[in-house]
């Protein structure tokens, strides 16, 4: 299986800046594509930022230009890998639950490429 551990979420006033890191390990054979999405209350799940093996990064509008992606530089097929979202210039609107999100294949279906989530991590954006 594969375990994603989430980190960096807080409070932040607008303007401001963070950095969340999402360390995905277990039995992983191939990584595909990593990212991150969030949720607001009320709203649905969208996708924020990904980055795909070839580290080819796209962004949702809203966030491009504040937003950046980035993986480690290990090669796809180790145990662990780190992904981060650094946001920068924060608004309200960037308030929501922030979730890890990796397309990964395991040693047990190396063939076989699912969808994991992290335990997700709140980003508050407030004066």
């Amino acid at each position: 299986q594969v375990q994603l551990v989430e980190s960096g979420g807080g409070l932040v006033q607008p303007g401001g800046s963070l950095r969340l890191s999402c360390a995905a390990s277990g039995s992983i054979f191939s990584i595909n594509a990593m990212g991150w999405y969030r949720q607001a209350p009320g709203k649905e799940r969208e996708l924020v930022a990904g980055i795909t093996s070839g580290e080819t990064p796209n962004y949702a509008d809203s966030v491009k230009g504040r937003f950046t992606i980035s993986r480690d530089n290990a090669k796809n097929t180790v145990g662990k890998i780190t992904v981060y979202l650094q946001m920068n210039s924060l608004k309200p609107e960037d308030t929501a639950v922030y979730y890890c999100n990796v397309n990964a294949a395991t040693y047990s279906r190396a063939n076989y490429y699912a969808d994991y989530w992290g335990q997700g991590t709140q980003v508050t954006v407030s004066s």
